[in-house]
């Protein structure tokens, strides 16, 4: 059986500042399988980035317990370096923190802090701008600004990549990004997990996102987890979802509108293709219903 790379047992986070502390988190307990990929989500102040942030260490448990990577981030003396080489993270709008004179300049800051030799430096730049299509030859020399904001990006990805992370949080990935943008970069992400074993967390409220990436799903309502499951479970109980605030992904809001149709659509449906196989074969039974009722219509039985 995988081994979990993240324990979270029993977590809680108060935010002290003063007049009013307010408690963000309350009693968390989850693990993720090393190489998973797993989605964070749940409305806006449902405690997500607090959850997240405690995974690298920029904030500390209240009360409770986490473990990422072997590492017990509760402890006075963390490392934590070290810690933060294990486990990259992209915030939010990343690009509008690129500062290098060139692509390369930029992805290079990361190992450089390392303090690793020069030829290592260079194979890792070149190998995380070849993983997200951006190849050395031909986008190294050139200035990030000058880029697409969808490049841009994934230059912010290369230059955490470069650092080789074994965990890789996201936080709203693909805000602002066009539909194109967005494609691009979930298959470079799921190249990452595939090829490389990286484990990597969503931080999203988009449900489309999740559905396409997520192995697992933990769903914060108000600090607490609420529920947890694969999208396919998830994602069948849309009346549940909407009670905390959440939406169904577009494609599961027309599978419920169909249902109310009066079409028995299966709540087991998860992908486009599957929805189209099912809408297909739908559609031929139908056809031969309406064509054996019109028969019996013109031939009734005596």
């Amino acid at each position: 059986m995988p081994e979990a790379i993240i324990r979270v047992k029993h977590l809680s986070h108060i935010y002290k500042a003063a007049p009013f502390p307010k408690k963000a988190l309350n009693d968390i307990s989850l693990e993720i399988v090393q190489g998973d990929c797993v989605a964070i989500i749940g409305f806006n102040g449902s405690g997500k980035s607090t959850l997240v942030q405690h995974l690298n260490g920029l904030l500390r448990p209240t009360q409770g317990s986490i473990w990422v990577d072997g590492i017990d981030i509760g402890v006075k003396n963390i490392d934590l370096r070290a810690l933060r080489q294990r486990v990259g993270m992209l915030f939010q709008f990343p690009e509008s923190q690129l500062f290098g004179r060139t692509v390369y300049t930029d992805v290079a800051f990361g190992p450089q802090r390392m303090k690793l030799g020069r030829h290592e430096i260079r194979t890792r730049v070149k190998g995380a701008l070849n993983i997200v299509g951006l190849p050395h030859e031909e986008y190294g020399w050139r200035s990030p600004f000058e880029l697409s904001g969808g490049q841009r990006r994934r230059v912010a990805l290369a230059g955490i990549l470069a650092m080789s992370p074994r965990i890789l949080i996201l936080d709203e990935p693909t805000v602002g990004l066009d539909g194109e943008g967005r494609s691009e970069f979930y298959s470079y992400l799921q190249h990452i997990q595939r090829e490389q074993g990286v484990t990597i967390i969503l931080v999203s409220h988009d449900m489309a996102e999740v559905a396409a990436m997520a192995d697992w799903l933990y769903i914060l309502h108000q600090g607490n987890l609420v529920q947890q499951g694969t999208p396919r479970t998830i994602f069948a109980e849309s009346g549940q979802l909407h009670a905390w605030d959440l939406a169904v992904p577009p494609l599961h809001a027309l599978l419920e509108e169909l249902r109310q149709l009066g079409i028995a659509v299966s709540k087991d449906l998860l992908t486009v293709d599957e929805a189209f196989t099912f809408l297909q074969k739908w559609k031929l039974e139908s056809s031969f219903r309406i064509a054996y009722s019109e028969a019996e219509a013109d031939h009734p039985r005596r």
